[in-house]
């Protein structure tokens, strides 16, 4: 059966007119997506991160003990032993070594022998001067036999008194036949041993002493004023996460001529038991004076002829153009020194193409 011609003309109307709706209504959903995507205009940020103008520095040094000390004996002899090793901790008035006491006991018997002849002439002398003084006082003796008497008696008092001094003098050496510790700490070093023959005062052990700590690093000379005025603190190798603070106590007064260095001892207050005499550590000087500088892509720098100025994004994706203060213009980058806060989240490309109305998002984060 044939259709009618004008019923067909209207259905292709009909159709026309349901496409060219379709048409209008999927145009409309692209125009609100459009609008919707141009008004979360994408970004790249970088956060902002404030850091001394001046760069830290870092060497490498030795933990030493603040006092050390070379002992020896106090005679000369032949070590008879050694009583203690290296790293072995000592007390006070605990024996280090003994020297054969052989030599030093005869001298110690010989001058309490002359001791007790001194004494025995002293007590000769005095009873002939009494004598002589009761005499001449009933003029039975002359006044020069007085004297005599009184000479002869002041001269054997004069000699029992330096028997006396070299009787302490060899028992003292006898004594000093046994090293003794005089304070307590570890043995760093040995330089005798048995059978060696040692002079006075000849070096026989190296001490380190309990107590203050000290970090040894050499300092180049354009670091001198830093390591004089600065912040110092200390880390140790065994130890990462642990800092020390550090105080300097001295410095060379002269360069090291081969590394054109100088030797500096900084004090470790804090120093527990946890750190080790000879422990590897790392001094970090910072100047203490320094500002605080925050370096951004030149990028992200707008300036239409007035303040230099970023912009910053909250967290709700607003864009607002904060002015800074320029401290250095680099290669590749502005160094700021204020103007926006640390952690601040700075957009660093198409800042001319911003406008503060508009609502942006976030397409990446970097850690500046």
């Amino acid at each position: 059966m044939l259709a009618h011609p004008i019923f067909d003309g209207f259905i292709r109307l009909f159709i026309g007119l349901l496409i060219a709706f379709a048409a209008i209504g999927l145009a409309g959903c692209n125009d609100k997506q459009v609008k919707k995507e141009r008004s979360d205009r994408p970004v790249l940020v970088e956060t902002v991160h404030y850091i001394a103008a001046s760069p830290e520095r870092s060497f490498v040094g030795t933990v030493r003990p603040r006092i050390e000390t070379d002992i020896g004996f106090r005679v000369s002899g032949k070590v008879a032993k050694r009583l203690v090793e290296v790293g072995q901790t000592v007390e006070i008035d605990q024996p280090l070594a003994l020297l054969d006491q052989t030599d030093l006991k005869l001298q110690t018997e010989q001058s309490e022998a002359e001791h007790r002849a001194a004494k025995g002439v002293l007590a000769q002398a005095t009873a002939s001067e009494n004598r002589v003084r009761e005499l001449r006082a009933k003029g039975w003796a002359t006044e020069a036999q007085m004297d005599q008497a009184h000479a002869a008696a002041d001269e054997a008092r004069a000699r029992f008194a330096r028997a006396e001094r070299s009787v302490d003098l060899t028992r003292n050496a006898l004594s000093y036949a046994s090293l003794i510790a005089d304070t307590r700490g570890v043995i760093t070093a040995t330089l005798i041993d048995a059978g060696q023959v040692v002079a006075a005062g000849q070096p026989a052990f190296r001490v380190a002493r309990f107590g203050e700590k000290e970090a040894v690093v050499a300092i180049p000379e354009t670091l001198v004023g830093r390591a004089k005025q600065g912040e110092a603190r200390v880390t140790l190798w065994s130890e990462p996460g642990k800092t020390y603070a550090a105080k300097l106590r001295e410095i060379a007064p002269m360069a090291d001529p081969a590394t054109r260095t100088y030797l500096a001892k900084f004090l470790l207050p804090d120093a527990d038991d946890r750190v080790s005499l000879g422990m590897t550590a790392t001094l970090t000087l910072a100047d203490s004076a320094t500002d605080r500088v925050a370096r951004l892509p030149l990028s992200a720098l707008f300036n239409q002829g007035g303040a230099s100025s970023i912009y910053v994004v909250d967290g709700s994706g607003q864009v607002t153009l904060k002015p800074v203060t320029v401290k250095a213009y680099e290669t590749d980058h502005v160094v700021i020194s204020g103007g926006v806060e640390e952690g601040a989240k700075v957009v660093v490309l198409g800042v001319q193409k911003l406008d503060p109305a508009e609502r942006v998002r976030i397409v990446s984060s970097l850690s500046f």
